[in-house]
C-alpha cells in the first residue's frame, strides 16, 4: 500500500500489525480524515494509539499532562474512536450515526460500513473544535 510509506514510521509499524485487509483500509480512511480535520501528522501514542494534535490539561489537584485531541485504536472487536469532548455536546449526531457503543470518550463501532461516515466526520471535527477551544 503506497499509502503507508508516507506516514511516520511509528504509524507504518502500528499499521503493519492489522492482519484484517478491511480493518486496515478503514484505518486508513480514519488517518486520512483525522488528519484532514486537524492538519496534523498521526503518532503513536501508548504504543496502540494513533494520535492527532495535543492539548495540555491540568487538573485541580494538580496533575497534569498531554494527551490527543483525536485518534484511533484498532481493538480486537471494534474500532476505538477517540472523542475527547465526550458526548454530551454529541448527541444530535450520534442518533444519526449508526450501530455504536461509547465509553467515556470512546466511540466503539464495528467497521466504517455499518456507519454513517459523514456523521462520524462531523463529530470528530466537533470534538476537535471543542478541545481546540477548550485549550
Amino acid at each position: 500500500m503506497e499509502e503507508l510509506s508516507t506516514l511516520p514510521s511509528d504509524v507504518q509499524e502500528y499499521l503493519a500489525t492489522i492482519s484484517n485487509e478491511d480493518r486496515l483500509e478503514d484505518c486508513l480512511e480514519l488517518i486520512k480524515w483525522m488528519m484532514e480535520i486537524t492538519g496534523e501528522q498521526p503518532k503513536i501514542w501508548q504504543k496502540s494509539i494513533v494520535g492527532f494534535g495535543s492539548y495540555h490539561y491540568k487538573y485541580e489537584s494538580g496533575r497534569e499532562g498531554d494527551w490527543i485531541l483525536t485518534g484511533f485504536s484498532s481493538r480486537k472487536a471494534n474500532l476505538s474512536v477517540y472523542i475527547i469532548s465526550g458526548f454530551n455536546q454529541h448527541t444530535d449526531l450520534l442518533e444519526q450515526l449508526g450501530k455504536h457503543k461509547t465509553g467515556a470518550s470512546c466511540l466503539y463501532i464495528k467497521n466504517l460500513n455499518s456507519i454513517d461516515t459523514k456523521v462520524l466526520k462531523n463529530i470528530i471535527r466537533r470534538s476537535v473544535e471543542i478541545m481546540r477551544t477548550k485549550y
